[in-house]
């Protein structure tokens, strides 16, 4: 049996960092990751309504996504999995990105066995679908509600937007190195009929 990863792409796969330089240069600010707080971007940016911000982002959503960074060792980890396990990417964005994230994947060359952007922050019901075994994830109430309702562990990426309390079975890594060595000894063990 391979496991089937479920992954979050932004803030995940891509650096967290992704959006602030566009949002810099848009509304003329200096903010770096450590001023983002919560997950919601317009906190960080009381002069600006939520609708100014969301027109804006809907507008550069393509540039945006098209120049996201992968965060660091997320390719070479990812490529190496895709031989073990099955890599389901399960993304927030919409439709209106498909090609753009599409050719962000071939562009960085990074493996998958399967994209779905469904539009919505409400993963839980793609990731039962697809029978994942296992979570990779930036935004906290996504990670502690699937891992409350489908009993699987959820890796939670560290960001400061994400600091609140976790359950046990939500499992917060600073960066892709632990996250790649929580993996080897938990679904090794499991794999050798240990850790069940």
């Amino acid at each position: 049996m391979r496991y089937r990863f479920g992954i979050d792409i932004d803030g995940t796969v891509t650096s967290p960092t992704s959006l602030i330089p566009h949002i810099n240069e848009q509304f003329n600010s200096k903010l770096t990751l450590d001023d983002i707080k919560e997950y919601d971007l317009t906190a960080a940016l009381p002069h600006l309504t939520q609708s100014e911000f969301y027109s804006w982002f809907r507008d550069s959503e393509p540039r945006i996504y098209a120049a996201s960074p992968v965060s660091e060792n997320a390719k070479r980890i990812l490529n190496n999995w895709k031989e073990q396990y099955e890599l389901y990417y399960i993304s927030a964005r919409g439709d209106n990105v498909r090609d753009v994230t599409f050719n962000w994947f071939e562009e960085h060359a990074i493996a998958y066995d399967h994209i779905e952007l469904i539009g919505s922050h409400k993963k839980i019901e793609t990731a039962k679908r697809h029978n994942v075994h296992l979570f990779f994830e930036d935004k906290h109430d996504n990670a502690v509600e699937i891992a409350e309702e489908l009993d699987i562990p959820v890796i939670l990426f560290d960001t400061p937007y994400n600091r609140e309390a976790i359950p046990t079975n939500v499992i917060r890594v600073y960066d892709w190195l632990e996250a790649e060595e929580w993996v080897k000894n938990e679904f090794s063990l499991q794999q050798a009929g240990i850790g069940n």
